[in-house]
């Protein structure tokens, strides 16, 4: 039986490869054969090729972080937002074992390739945490240093945990950074 896919099917299969073997190891024979699904298919889906994929999967990213983690920050009660942050980091991220694709991109050289994209996901993070910070009480630079070492905290935790292969060191580094932020605000 011949499974019939569509475009929405097929990107977080994409994530996985391009998290996987990066966007350089990525070709299309790799996707090919990981997904069964064939070049016509693929070019069908996404006629710009490897890169339409890759800017369709950070875009798939960055919705789920606009609506998961964003769109709460920015809106939500802050406190609440903020404690709902790091369950659905820890979930996202799955404790540490899967690397965050948009920081994998920034440190290769994919990151002029998708610059804009790479950018905008990491400031609007910080944006909406430094936000939500400041409805919860702290100075704006106060939120600002917060925000910044919380994003950048969660992304050390997952290079460590992956080099380390222990999903411990994630798990412990969220519970720190949660416990630094919640004392700030008390």
């Amino acid at each position: 039986m011949k499974t019939v896919y569509e475009r929405a099917d097929i990107v977080p299969l994409l994530a996985e490869i391009f998290r996987e073997l990066g966007y350089e190891g990525t070709s299309l024979s790799r996707i090919t054969e990981r997904t069964g699904i064939g070049k016509g298919s693929l070019y069908h889906f996404f006629p710009g090729g490897k890169e339409e994929m890759a800017s369709s999967v950070l875009a798939d990213v960055d919705a789920w972080f606009e609506h998961a983690i964003y769109q709460p920050l920015r809106n939500g009660d802050a406190r609440e937002a903020i404690a709902a942050m790091w369950t659905s980091i820890n979930d996202y991220f799955r404790s540490g074992r899967r690397i965050c694709l948009v920081g994998a991109f920034a440190l290769d050289e994919t990151r002029e390739r998708f610059s804009a994209a790479i950018g905008d996901y990491f400031s609007r993070w910080i944006e909406a945490l430094r936000s939500a910070l400041m409805r919860a009480g702290c100075t704006e630079e106060q939120a600002q240093m917060l925000a910044e070492e919380s994003v950048s905290g969660i992304q050390g935790a997952l290079v460590l945990s992956r080099a380390l292969d222990d999903k411990m060191v994630f798990t412990r580094s969220l519970d720190t950074l949660a416990k630094r932020l919640d004392a700030v605000m008390r």
